[in-house]
């Protein structure tokens, strides 16, 4: 990415990790950067995506769109959630190496590896086990957008690499009660309860998952780092022809930890009970870094403070929230 001028598609630019990308290729000094929004180009029409690509032909390609959510979202939405996931990243991985474009970043998730990883987990314990029944379409569809990278990579020379980020937090989240992950979903929760003056927060689970978590900006920089490094340094730490990097803090906590933090964080001073007839996911989800921090490549962001960026953000922007 040594040439500024060099034309580069990000796709999901509005989205929380795609905006946070944005930001950091402006001030980077990147300023040929094509975005659509979703009224512009729907990434699951094959014929609009050939199209863009046909018209555009970007140098670099950025796989940041994505259908997301919380436990509850992709337990009453599996369908959409591999469905479009997968046409998705079909669509664009395919139609940049059609119209020529040899490097795409692909972001994927946690989520591929299996729900009993060793702990923390490593890239190679890709498909060495089950998955966790509450995420697994679009843990799948994840899957095989890496796969794709892979394919292509193996059958035509591109050099398509992946980011598996872990559980993201920062500006820009979806704080949505019922369809947020759970860092957005717990301030938004505590906060509504400091001003009710509620006495007690109700939260998912019995609280002893264990969760790791990474600001935003520090995952953005994560994948311009990566883009960053040529070939042979990339590949002196992933197998040739293969193409993911875990992307995390290296650290976790237990979601108790977290609800206490997040009650500090927003002032609510009253108690915390846990619903253990709601489930808790994954026992636990801690990222092995190593080989991303090998190429050069560390967090900034400790958790607390980014905690309470991310609640000034909300402050900033609640209106925005009270209709959802």
């Amino acid at each position: 990415m040594t040439d500024i001028n060099q034309k580069i598609y990000l796709a999901g630019h509005r989205g929380m990790v795609g905006s946070a990308i944005h930001q950091q290729l402006l001030a980077a000094g990147y300023t040929n950067i094509v975005v659509r929004t979703h009224a512009q180009l729907d990434l699951t029409d094959q014929q609009a995506v050939r199209s863009f690509f046909v018209q555009e032909k970007p140098d670099l390609v950025i796989l940041a769109a994505a259908k997301v959510g919380g436990i509850h979202a992709n337990n009453i939405f599996p369908a959409e959630f591999i469905y479009q996931n997968l046409i998705m990243e079909a669509n664009i991985i395919h139609e940049s190496w059609q119209s020529g474009c040899q490097k795409l970043l692909f972001l994927g998730s946690s989520c591929i590896y299996p729900k009993f990883a060793p702990q923390p987990m490593p890239e190679s314990a890709l498909l060495t086990g089950i998955l966790e029944t509450t995420n697994e379409p679009y843990a799948i569809a994840k899957i095989a957008g890496i796969k794709l990278c892979e394919s292509y990579n193996r059958q035509y020379g591109t050099d398509y690499r992946s980011v598996m980020p872990t559980n993201l937090y920062g500006q820009n989240d979806n704080f949505h009660l019922e369809n947020s992950h759970v860092i957005p979903a717990l301030i938004r929760k505590f906060h509504q309860a400091k001003i009710d003056n509620a006495a007690t927060v109700s939260v998912w689970g019995s609280g002893n998952a264990k969760r790791e978590f990474l600001h935003v900006d520090d995952m953005a920089a994560a994948c311009l780092h990566v883009l960053n490094l040529d070939k042979a340094h990339y590949q002196s730490v992933t197998e040739p022809m293969l193409s993911h990097l875990n992307v995390g803090t290296g650290t976790d906590v237990t979601i108790k930890e977290l609800a206490e933090t997040i009650g500090k964080v927003t002032g609510f001073t009253g108690s915390i009970s846990w619903d253990s007839s709601k489930p808790d996911g994954t026992p636990r989800k801690l990222m092995d870094t190593t080989k991303i921090n090998a190429l050069g490549w560390q967090p900034n962001i400790d958790l607390e403070p980014g905690l309470r960026a991310t609640y000034q953000w909300f402050l900033d922007h609640q209106d925005e929230f009270k209709a959802k």
